[in-house]
């Protein structure tokens, strides 16, 4: 029992380990200074600042939905392989690499806009790792034990990783990350380690930390972690992807599981997308330092680590679909708020000149999406673990993945023609309303226990 019990807080430690990519670098801190440098290259090209704005989404858009891309080709065959060979914890060493190097390289993009490109590759490196090696990861799901407490250790797993992405967005906050305008970080001191705020290293530093936090929490995994007991044999591509074959050749047959894939494959989609471009909307519509999107990203987190805890004993209770219903239309609901909310407007309506109803409204907003977001996360993976076998399961977990990727360049490229066509950052966020309800609607054929067996 008590090996069992260590060897699921070790699989917590990759929540931890692994959140600070998504909470530091996707949304709060690198994706806005990376809108911020592109923003300033347009600029000082002769762009509007309108104009300059959208250039600089749709570049970050660009750069996201090609990494996606690579992650929606590749995640069913490695899962395939993985499978066949009977290992995955090597597979996450590997991947844990490219995630480590990708995110170190990120220092590289300095004020003035030159290493733009450099800094969309490493991105795309240390994404295409962290997405990889969470999907070998969430594999080991199954295994962790009986079914009636899946959705609880996921919740759970979720909850202590937001935390953990609390925590590092906190000590970025505190100690490195400065404003652009003062030079001092939030509780006003000069960066750390004799960082120079005039060349922004404080908050170029979010890759090497990031890196680093990876690095040190991902020694508890790799130490309490055993895979379970499967056959193993030599890698060959061509069984793997005769397993696959079989595999999507069985969803005709699997009305819920391809209704399910179908679903997430729209709504994860979108809620990707919300993370990704939510700091640089708040950095181009509503004129939001750093400093005041990485506030905003903290109260998303705590919101998360709650809210993915008490998901996952609603999803114990009464199961994970219902809770990624509840959580999508909450999510819509942000998605409207968002379109309809700008700096001088409400829907249309005229506000009083320096109003701050837009940046509460966008907290609050910010709050909604880190809570249902969490929720919906953990509830999704619980709901794909019904789905499969622990002789299966990374299989499954790669098809899991390329639902979510197989599109997921889809919602960056909408964003981006939206932007593009509208000349406007709000505009360019409609689009995440019709995935959001078009996965709501798939939903309606998901068994909501499942269907556990493997295919042959």
């Amino acid at each position: 029992m008590a090996r069992a019990r260590l060897r699921i807080w070790g699989w917590y430690f990759f929540d931890w380990a692994s959140q600070p990519y998504s909470t530091l670098l996707l949304t709060f801190v690198f994706a806005p200074y990376f809108a911020e440098v592109a923003r300033g290259r347009y600029l000082a090209e002769g762009m509007d600042a309108v104009a300059a704005g959208a250039a600089a989404q749709s570049l970050w858009a660009t750069g996201l939905g090609a990494a996606s891309l690579v992650v929606a080709l590749l995640a069913p065959l490695l899962g395939a392989v993985a499978d066949a060979g009977g290992r995955r914890l090597v597979w996450i060493w590997g991947f844990s690499a490219f995630y480590i190097l990708g995110s170190a390289g990120l220092w590289a993009l300095a004020p003035g806009g030159d290493g733009l490109v450099w800094a969309l590759v490493c991105f795309g490196l240390g994404f295409v790792g962290m997405e990889f090696a969470t999907i070998f990861t969430n594999a080991l799901l199954p295994s962790l034990g009986p079914r009636d407490r899946i959705g609880e250790i996921s919740g759970s797993g979720f909850a202590f990783g937001y935390l953990g992405g609390v925590l590092a967005l906190a000590l970025m906050l505190l100690f490195l990350a400065e404003s652009a305008q003062t030079g001092r970080t939030l509780i006003g001191l000069p960066p750390a380690f004799g960082l120079d705020p005039e060349l922004r290293e404080g908050t170029r530093a979010v890759g090497p930390f990031t890196a680093l936090w990876y690095a040190v929490f991902m020694v508890p995994f790799f130490l309490w972690v055993r895979e379970p007991s499967l056959p193993r044999s030599p890698v060959r591509f061509g069984a793997a992807l005769g397993r696959l074959g079989s595999f999507l050749k069985s969803l005709p047959r699997r009305r819920s599981l391809a209704a399910y894939l179908a679903s997430s494959l729209l709504y994860r989609d979108a809620l990707n997308a919300l993370y990704g471009f939510g700091g640089v909307y708040a950095s181009g519509v509503l004129g939001w330092s750093i400093i005041q999107i990485g506030v905003f990203g903290v109260v998303g987190a705590v919101t998360a680590t709650v809210a993915s805890w008490a998901g996952g004993r609603a999803d114990r209770r009464f199961g994970p679909k219902p809770v990624i219903a509840a959580c999508i239309l909450l999510l819509t609901a942000v998605c409207i708020l968002i379109v309809g909310t700008a700096r001088e407007s409400l829907f249309g309506q005229p506000l009083p000149e320096g109003s701050r109803l837009p940046d509460l409204i966008f907290f609050g907003c910010g709050a909604l999406i880190g809570g249902a977001g969490g929720a919906l996360q953990a509830a999704s993976r619980t709901l794909m673990a019904c789905h499969t076998t622990p002789e299966r399961a990374t299989e499954a977990f790669g098809i899991y993945a390329l639902s979510g990727k197989v599109t997921s360049f889809l919602a960056p490229f909408l964003i981006a023609l939206a932007t593009g066509l509208s000349g406007s950052q709000r505009a360019g966020i409609a689009p995440l309303i019709l995935l959001f309800l078009a996965g709501l609607v798939l939903l309606v054929w998901v068994k909501p226990g499942g269907e556990q067996r493997a295919v042959t």
